[in-house]
């Protein structure tokens, strides 16, 4: 499966996320400069448009990248997106309504309150919310195939519902 990965402000193609899924995927995971966000959101666009990945994972920043990306239908395909940081950037961010999306926070998260991603997931008859039992960085879905099988979840809410 093709797998590509949105990094977040503090993480990069060498971060644990992006190692993990390369170790189980054909994983891409660009680096960005986070700095500028339209700039990331073109980059990712070019990236799907050459790479053609079967999911897209979007982490903190990164998640509000991939967001961004199914506003503006450059991605329409299953997507995962970790620990969110869309209401960060705009508190009026909203899901397209016609797309599932598979979102996972962790409750213990101090960086992006939880109550971002309910408030993110509300805005969509088709989203699907994971609450799990770690911080921002959700380390924890990567000691074991946790984070596999959430990829492996969000292709499959995915093909449910289309």
């Amino acid at each position: 499966m093709k797998v590509l990965f949105v990094h977040g402000l503090m993480s990069s193609p060498q971060g644990n996320k992006a190692r993990y899924l390369a170790e189980r995927f054909e994983a891409r995971t660009p680096a960005m400069n986070t700095g500028d966000f339209r700039g990331c959101v073109d980059q990712q666009a070019a990236e799907i448009a050459a790479f053609q990945p079967d999911v897209v994972v979007g982490s903190s920043f990164g998640g509000a990248v991939v967001l961004q990306l199914l506003i503006e239908g450059a991605w329409r395909g299953p997507t995962l997106l970790l620990a969110q940081a869309a209401l960060k950037l705009d508190d009026e961010a909203r899901l397209p309504d016609d797309l599932p999306v598979l979102l996972v926070h962790g409750r213990g998260d101090e960086v992006v309150p939880v109550e971002h991603s309910r408030t993110l997931a509300a805005t969509s008859s088709r989203a699907k919310l994971l609450e799990v039992d770690d911080e921002h960085r959700l380390i924890e879905l990567t000691r074991s195939d946790a984070l596999a099988d959430l990829v492996q979840q969000a292709k499959e809410l995915w093909e449910g519902g289309e």
